[in-house]
């Protein structure tokens, strides 16, 4: 998609908006619209998992995943690689697994007499149901980001070993693994302190952090599609902006909430034997969106109806009106659809 556009020149109503369909902080988050209206296949694992940047850097932080108005078992999951990849889920060395079990039931006990004397308040029952979660993911987690039993060529693929491609290359392939079992949405950040945000030499900057992302992100989608996954995975790579066609500081671009480019792959998209395909258009210096525009309610309305929903009959009481991740607004992208 070349006609991409939304409504703020700032990174985080932009996070926000790309994330949760508005400017405004505290929405729920597309991945727990998809975890609400879908639910898990994997009742050990969460249905939302997040992999940030271990750099950091996200403009407007973790509001960008979480799940607003939605009850809280909804909202996204951060993991890391390696032996402890979700904080504080490994329990203490010095307690055995009937301890926690007698722990775990008490609290239970308690929770339910406490949801009992409160009319089985939704947000505490959210509450309940994570911890039961967190007890589960303790053997499921480690599983899932242990990559020592994968392949040398599939190592290869995500560029797992070489040195510009293997963080975001473990990511990628950590993704896959979760996707292989059940995990419903997952969504990785690209970027670090500074992130895309090419502001005084934007060609070292995408040079750098496209060497990082290219080989893995491909790496990710051919995976996809030699495992039988791609069918039913839908893979969106984008920002929250695109930058300027005319130049900032010299050799800088500034933001461009105005026209920019998402890419689609695989999960009913338009591919295989038809090939691939361009939708849409900027102006002729690539400012503004022309032709085909496509707002982000769009953007979001045709991955909801490429995952089986209905942008509009996803809803969720709230403040007295239903309310939705497209707000009143929003549009399947047809042209894209296979």
């Amino acid at each position: 998609m070349r006609s991409c556009y939304g409504d703020s020149v700032n990174h985080p109503q932009s996070v926000y908006q790309m994330n949760t369909g508005s400017i405004l902080m505290g929405r729920p988050s597309l991945g727990s619209w998809v975890s609400y209206g879908l639910g898990s296949e994997n009742q050990d694992m969460a249905a939302f998992v997040v992999l940030p940047d271990p750099e950091g850097g996200l403009k407007g932080g973790p509001p960008a995943w979480g799940s607003g108005y939605l009850p809280a078992s909804y909202q996204g999951t951060t993991m890391r690689p390696g032996a402890n990849p979700i904080l504080n889920l490994k329990p203490p060395s010095q307690v055995s697994g009937s301890q926690q079990e007698s722990t775990l039931k008490l609290i239970h006990d308690l929770n339910t007499e406490h949801l009992e004397n409160r009319d089985f308040d939704d947000s505490l029952a959210a509450r309940v149901r994570s911890y039961e979660l967190a007890y589960r993911m303790q053997t499921a987690a480690p599983d899932i980001v242990d990559v020592s039993r994968e392949s040398k060529a599939t190592l290869k693929m995500y560029g797992i070993g070489e040195k510009p491609t293997d963080e975001f290359g473990t990511r990628c392939l950590l993704a896959r693994r979760m996707i292989e079992r059940g995990v419903r949405f997952v969504q990785l950040y690209s970027g670090g302190t500074l992130g895309w945000d090419a502001h005084k030499n934007v060609k070292e900057n995408h040079t750098d952090l496209c060497g990082r992302t290219d080989k893995p992100v491909a790496g990710l989608i051919k995976d996809l599609k030699l495992r039988g996954l791609l069918d039913d995975t839908l893979v969106v790579w984008g920002g929250e902006f695109g930058r300027m066609p005319m130049g900032e500081k010299g050799t800088g671009r500034d933001h461009n909430p105005w026209g920019y480019s998402m890419a689609f792959a695989g999960g009913g998209v338009r591919g295989g034997i038809r090939g691939g395909m361009t939708y849409g258009s900027t102006d002729a210096v690539g400012l503004r969106a022309e032709t085909d525009r496509v707002h982000v309610h769009d953007v979001h309305a045709t991955i909801l109806h490429l995952l089986g929903l209905d942008h509009e009959r996803l809803t969720y009481f709230h403040n007295g009106r239903e309310e939705r991740l497209t707000n009143v607004a929003g549009n399947v992208v047809k042209g894209i659809l296979s």
